[in-house]
């Protein structure tokens, strides 16, 4: 029995965790968790007090919310060479992605989502300023480059991409050509692909009517 267990649904942000454990390469125990009484339910809630997915559990170590997932992942099981080394220069850019991603990136699409525009006058008050600041930002971190923190796939690049991916399918992104080429880059990684396979399959299990 393994002792890294994952609490999900295939319909949630757990997928980009999903994506992270595989790229991790380490055996682990899913716990699908539904919508209701299960996710808020007292046992999961000693969990994640929050009663929202996705989770992990590696030995007596609780951590939720996916940023903090991947980055601990990342460090834990340092063979998978998801992280650049502490002392490297590619470092500082590894954190500021991947809590940018967490930060600015999260605040402004799920405002977009929401139809909520900030004021041009109130945009100081807000992490993210203005969704074209933020885009722009990216686009000037991605031009020219395969990977957003040195030359080699990190968990910055996985959950930089992944709200990219996810924000260009619903229009909460624009579709700009660096993105597009990137996260198409991303999604080919082998893992990627076991990642989407997993939870589609599970999710057309859900679907199926109970005999």
């Amino acid at each position: 029995m393994s002792d890294l267990t994952f609490y999900t649904h295939p319909m949630s942000r757990g997928r980009i965790v999903r994506w992270m454990l595989e790229e991790a390469g380490q055996p682990y125990e899913t716990r699908l968790l539904g919508y209701g009484e299960s996710m808020k339910g007292p046992e999961y809630l000693a969990i994640n007090p929050m009663g929202k997915v996705p989770a992990i559990r590696h030995g007596d170590t609780v951590v939720t919310e996916c940023g903090a997932i991947c980055a601990y992942l990342a460090d834990a099981f340092p063979q998978a060479g998801l992280a650049p080394a502490h002392g490297s220069p590619d470092r500082g850019p590894y954190y500021r992605w991947l809590f940018f991603a967490a930060g600015p990136v999260e605040q402004a699409t799920s405002l977009r989502s929401l139809k909520v525009e900030v004021p041009t006058e109130q945009q100081a008050m807000v992490g993210f300023g203005s969704m074209s600041a933020v885009q722009d930002a990216i686009e000037g971190a991605l031009k020219g480059r395969e990977y957003v923190a040195g030359d080699r796939f990190t968990a910055a690049d996985l959950y930089l991409g992944s709200h990219l991916g996810w924000g260009m399918q619903f229009g909460g992104i624009e579709r700009r050509p660096v993105f597009e080429a990137y996260v198409a880059r991303l999604h080919a990684r082998p893992a990627a692909i076991r990642a989407v396979e997993i939870d589609d399959a599970l999710m057309a299990k859900q679907s199926q009517p109970a005999e």
